[in-house]
């Protein structure tokens, strides 16, 4: 019972597929608040440091706006609509710098809190949301009353923000009635820009609490129960049961090769009977003798019994055929340390082979270290 109930419960970080599956699907972790604060501070910023600039140009297309070619139009009516569409434009003009600025601090959100990602498939419509339960659920359900809390923390960011730079600026307010007329409008201005830097503060305030809560938000919609994490790992790696069949498979395909190539050997060196190493040596193709196999207790004795079925020499030298067995390498030449105790087994069945019809030669004496110089010894 209580392995079920841990089982539905969503306790485990999701995996690396998990998020990159969500990510193909358009699902990242988004911030509408950082990305609201990014794009007006950039505006405020932009307009800070190309007010004479702007106000310049400003001037112009006022002058051009209020000096109409009075006696043109009279005459062509229509050109009225041509004079509305040059002013239209060069409006538009004027503020290209702003939109850029803005277009660009637009990226700014997206990348900061996942990176910028296009998906297909975040296209494709899902009749999922025009179910009414779903929607009912989305209204009543945690996701709306975060929603809620954020836009009361905007209004009371926001609101303490403008509320407290125009308390400030009271008295200037104030003030601007018995000033000249420019006089007042450049301060007007500079304190228009400080209500909006006080803002995009507040905004910028609100999205430091709102982007960490987006992305631990994601996280934990994201999370998988252990059932899920281990069905992923059987899928992505595969079942211990059939990779524990396929490497049984691959041994015994590679002790068939293995034995396959024991009638070709030139001699089985055994322990004699818990180790069995079978070498081959062909002069003028090889640089030294080959493991061509290798085993030790059931497979040791398939192997000799395999090559005294097809006459290959059997050999008995302990501690070379341990040595042998943990040094050497299938299909491969034995270690040079060995040279000389191989050489002396190969003369001796080369010898064995020559007088077969006479006595059998003594086999000399193999003088061997069965372990290589820093080997751990048992």
């Amino acid at each position: 019972m209580a392995e079920n109930e841990d089982a539905g419960e969503r306790t485990e970080q999701p995996t690396e597929k998990r998020l990159r599956e969500a990510r193909e699907q358009g699902n990242i972790p988004r911030s509408r608040e950082l990305a609201t604060a990014a794009v007006f501070s950039a505006g405020i910023f932009a307009m800070m440091s190309m007010s004479h600039t702007l106000a310049a140009k400003a001037v112009l297309w006022m002058k051009d706006a209020l000096s109409p070619d009075i006696a043109g139009i009279r005459q062509d009516p229509n050109g009225l609509f041509a004079y509305a569409g040059h002013l239209l434009l060069g409006l538009a003009w004027i503020t290209v710098p702003l939109v850029i600025v803005c277009l660009i601090a637009g990226f700014v959100g997206p990348v900061l809190m996942g990176g910028l990602r296009f998906s297909s498939k975040s296209l494709v419509p899902d009749l999922n949301r025009l179910n009414p339960l779903n929607g009912i659920k989305r209204l009543y359900g945690p996701e709306s009353l975060a929603e809620l809390t954020k836009s009361l923390l905007r209004v009371a960011f926001v609101g303490g923000a403008a509320g407290l730079c125009i308390y400030g600026g009271l008295d200037e307010l104030q003030g601007l009635l018995r000033l000249p007329l420019e006089q007042a409008m450049t301060h007007g201005l500079g304190f228009t820009v400080r209500l909006l830097a006080f803002t995009a503060g507040a905004l910028a305030l609100l999205a430091a609490i709102d982007a960490p809560y987006q992305k631990w938000n994601y996280t934990r919609k994201l999370k998988m129960t252990r059932e899920e994490v281990r069905r992923e790992m059987k899928e992505s790696e595969g079942s211990p049961e059939v990779k524990g069949k396929i490497r049984q498979m691959q041994m015994q395909m590679s002790q068939r090769r293995m034995m396959e190539a024991v009638p070709s050997a030139d001699v089985v060196v055994v322990n004699p009977t818990h180790y069995a190493v079978a070498l081959k040596y062909e002069g003028g193709k090889m640089r030294a003798p080959t493991v061509v196999a290798k085993g030790v207790d059931e497979v040791a004795f398939n192997i000799r019994e395999l090559g005294e079925q097809h006459r290959v020499a059997i050999v008995t030298a302990p501690p070379l055929a341990r040595a042998l067995y943990r040094e050497g390498e299938l299909g491969k030449e034995i270690p040079v340390r060995l040279y000389a105790a191989v050489a002396q087994i190969l003369s001796y069945v080369y010898q064995l082979r020559a007088w077969r019809a006479g006595p059998m030669p003594p086999l000399p004496p193999i003088d061997v270290d069965e372990f290589a110089p820093g080997s751990r010894r048992p």
